[in-house]
């Protein structure tokens, strides 16, 4: 059985290459071997179960068969009756071989030789052998068996090791899900980009990109880890780089007291590629939550921005005064007064001169403040006698995000006249060179 040798010499290398644990990669070869002996012995429809010796290459084969009795087993009469129910219900399946026990009911079996054994017979060979137990009947492999069944079992153990494979990757980044992962832009598939991730790859959806980002194979980024689904190819991992959780998930990293616990997050509001706000808050004394973040001459925020590929980013504190919090989320903006009317709405007095700031490009700053306070927020001119009404606060900036974007695609073209220039140059030399080489002529002549 040298087939069987080498298989089983090769067991460690297997187990360690693909990340799958010894006894499963083992159990995977009985199971392929169990099947190679059916097919080669004619045991169709029997329980065949093998076990390999790893040190010796060995194996061994037995006809399992389940222990039962007479109460266990549906009678000539019962089989009829449920033909019958069959028939009247339309179903032309065969039954099943047994019958799961019900309530108060015993199980029953449709009794077959080549799986089931009566408990009288069993006893014969196993006499403390119980109902409901496995009786192994020993069973010979032919001495060419080796070989054969090596060959037969190798497509299986393939298979089956492929299987474990995904399912060892599936259950090993499931844990992964809602952290931060690194990867590398293996290939770009129309709006679909995948990235190598370890083990295996993952996906970055149109959905969950940042707007306005240029990806480029062999490009490595930080990517959220945001789901892993099981399909019948292996493991969907699904990335993100918009997901809010992805930019806390970041300031853990980069700043030990996130992680600590000693600087809570308290909330996020996002509006991936353009602008984030970050509420911060902190119980321990002597720790200022936003320098915390901030770092060092802004090292430690500098490292999350240029994770988001520049994304701003605003860290305010987090307040359980409503009106404080309010105003402090509408920073960059100086607030006079916020008023709380009712549940869930607030309006902001600010000077004229800070309107801008406070309402941000396209309303950006007021509406990620709303996010992030979970107000309702209008913006009021000190002296006006009404807020601005939230169709008013687009007019009232030049641009939104997306006009923003489109300013940025529509800047080549007008910049389209200027590359006229550099030919304008490259003909002046054109006609410098006839003017020398006439001044040459007459030289030597003279």
């Amino acid at each position: 059985m040298e087939d069987i040798k080498v298989l089983a010499s090769s067991i460690s290398q297997i187990a360690e290459e693909k990340g799958i644990p010894a006894d499963i990669v083992i159990e995977v070869i009985e199971q392929a071997l169990a099947a190679a002996y059916k097919k080669d012995n004619d045991r169709k429809g029997e329980n065949i179960r093998a076990k390999l010796e790893p040190q010796t290459g060995k194996v061994k084969f037995w006809q399992v068969l389940e222990v039962v009795d007479e109460d266990m087993i549906y009678s000539e009469e019962e089989l009829e009756e449920l033909k019958l129910k069959a028939e009247e219900a339309g179903e032309t399946e065969e039954e099943p071989e047994r019958e799961e026990e019900r309530d108060g009911e015993e199980r029953k079996i449709r009794f077959n030789s080549k799986k089931h054994i009566m408990i009288e017979e069993a006893k014969k060979i196993e006499p403390k052998i119980q109902i409901d137990e496995e009786l192994l009947v020993p069973l010979k492999a032919d001495t060419d068996y080796g070989r054969i069944a090596a060959q037969t079992a190798k497509q299986v153990i393939l298979q089956r090791l492929k299987e474990a494979e995904r399912n060892a990757i599936l259950e090993e980044y499931k844990s992964k899900e809602g952290e931060v992962v690194s990867g590398v832009v293996q290939r770009i598939e129309g709006p679909n980009v995948f990235f190598d991730i370890g083990k295996t790859l993952g996906v970055l959806i149109p959905a969950e990109q940042i707007s306005g980002e240029s990806y480029y194979v062999g490009l490595r980024l930080r990517l959220y880890l945001r789901s892993v689904e099981a399909t019948p190819k292996g493991p969907t991992i699904i990335l993100s780089r918009a997901y809010p959780k992805f930019v806390s998930k970041l300031f853990e990293i980069e700043v030990p007291e996130v992680s600590s616990g000693q600087v809570e997050i308290k909330s996020i509001a996002r509006e991936p590629g353009f602008r984030t706000k970050v509420a911060v808050a902190t119980n321990e004394e002597g720790i200022d939550p936003i320098g915390a973040m901030v770092g060092q001459r802004g090292t430690r925020v500098m490292a999350v921005i240029n994770s988001l590929s520049g994304e701003k980013i605003d860290i305010i504190l987090w307040s359980e005064n409503s009106e404080e919090f309010i105003s402090n989320a509408l920073s960059p903006a100086k607030v006079i007064e916020v008023k709380v009317e009712e549940k869930g709405k607030a309006i902001v007095i600010v000077a004229e001169d800070q309107l801008s700031l406070a309402i941000g490009k396209g309303g950006q700053n007021v509406r990620l403040a709303a996010r992030l306070t979970g107000w309702k927020i209008d913006i009021q001119v000190e002296g006006s006698d009404k807020p601005i009404e939230q169709e008013e606060l687009k007019e009232a900036t030049t641009e939104s995000p997306e006009a923003e974007e489109q300013a940025k695609e529509e800047k080549p073209k007008k910049e389209k006249p200027k590359k006229e220039k550099p030919e304008e140059k490259k003909l002046k030399p054109k006609t410098k060179k006839p003017k020398i080489k006439k001044k040459d002529k007459s030289d030597k002549n003279n």
